[in-house]
């Protein structure tokens, strides 16, 4: 005979009690699944869908079937007027000049623009690649143009006068007449003048095989070089002749210079890390109020050493030249102040300065303050 004891009784009790809790348990999951289906999923607040006028300001590009190019036009004569006002002053008045960028005019023929290759390429003797001598498309430059000059402004162009530098560029270059203006009615034939325009390479063998052509050839895996430093560099006797490379180089650009300060086999992880441990003291310092940067590093971080010298010309007057200048003159250091926060033309040549509104006071009154010190 089967007895039924208290503490069988109680687990029996909780069985029926778990089967029960557990069965409503599933009904409510049944009928909440669709409301859990329906509920927006945490992500269905983040964004939003773009406008069309936002989708038109970020989708500028101009493709090599000119694609994407708006409808203007622009005179060589009408750029030479922007040029002049916005772009002499890092490429020179005809687009030769190398103080900031490498130049965009020079070294190519009249042949070349017949044959669309630029024989100057083929030369290892020849002393600098321009930006004519290399570009196949005329639809990249009038981008390139658009979206990224003048280099402290960028998108500051209007389509026209992106036209009218265009046409400037390439009437100094000879492939369009002086009297030429440029549109989006005949850039197309302007394409067929380009110097370079038959200088791409067509990787046909690509295409060729079946499958996959990048991945055809055998693995060797055999006397691989395990050690390898690939790059430049100076004898120990020279490295540091011309003083400092790293503080020569342009401020823009994939230019680079060693260190010469510093021993030929310093570790640069190491001095980088130094660098940054400096720089990181510094800018607390400042911002404590126990230090101020001098003010030959604050022009160097304006960019302003990209035009000036301290010594010479460059494309604006030297510093020693504008200390002499304002020598004794009570009210230079305020004038000055305000033509490197806004800009100026005129005082030096035609040629325009950009402003560097970014600047603080304090650091105004102390790149002004090292300028006219200059001449000491």
């Amino acid at each position: 005979m089967f007895r039924c004891t208290d503490r069988m009784r109680h687990v029996l009790a909780g069985l029926l009690i778990a089967a029960g809790v557990a069965g409503y348990a599933s009904q409510a999951l049944a009928q909440a699944k669709p409301a859990v289906a329906a509920a927006p999923k945490p992500w269905a607040q983040l964004g939003r869908v773009a406008t069309p006028d936002e989708i038109k300001a970020w989708d500028i590009d101009v493709r090599a079937d000119f694609k994407g190019l708006p409808a203007g036009s622009g005179s060589v004569e009408k750029g030479q007027e922007v040029w002049e006002a916005k772009c002499a002053s890092c490429h020179g008045i005809f687009g030769e000049s190398t103080e900031v960028f490498t130049p965009i005019v020079g070294g190519t023929t009249k042949e070349d623009i017949k044959t669309g290759r630029v024989a100057n390429l083929t030369r290892p003797d020849y002393p600098q690649r321009t930006t004519m001598m290399k570009v196949s498309q005329v639809s990249t430059l009038w981008d390139y143009i658009n979206r990224a000059m003048p280099w402290n402004a960028p998108k500051s162009l209007k389509t026209d006068e992106v036209y009218a530098v265009l046409a400037y560029i390439l009437s100094l270059a000879e492939v369009v007449p002086e009297d030429f203006t440029l549109s989006d009615k005949n850039i197309a034939q302007v394409q067929q003048r380009m110097p370079n325009r038959n200088g791409k390479l067509a990787y046909t063998e690509m295409w060729k095989v079946s499958g996959k052509p990048d991945v055809q050839g055998s693995t060797c895996m055999k006397n691989c070089a395990t050690d390898m430093d690939v790059r430049s560099m100076l004898p120990d006797h020279a490295r540091d002749s011309h003083g400092n490379l790293a503080e020569q180089n342009r401020v823009v650009g994939p230019f680079r210079g060693a260190d010469t300060l510093q021993p030929p086999n310093a570790n640069p992880a190491a001095l980088a890390k130094a660098a940054t441990t400096k720089a990181a003291s510094e800018t607390v310092q400042i911002a404590k109020g126990t230090a101020q940067k001098p003010g030959d590093q604050i022009a160097k971080d304006a960019n302003c050493l990209a035009c000036h010298a301290l010594d010479r010309k460059l494309v604006g007057p030297s510093f020693k030249e504008v200390a002499e200048k304002y020598k004794g003159d009570a009210k230079a250091p305020e004038m000055l102040a305000a033509k490197i926060r806004n800009g100026g033309q005129g005082v030096w040549g035609a040629i325009p300065m950009p402003g560097n509104a970014q600047l603080s006071a304090e650091d105004l009154q102390s790149v002004v303050k090292w300028i006219l010190e200059a001449g000491r």
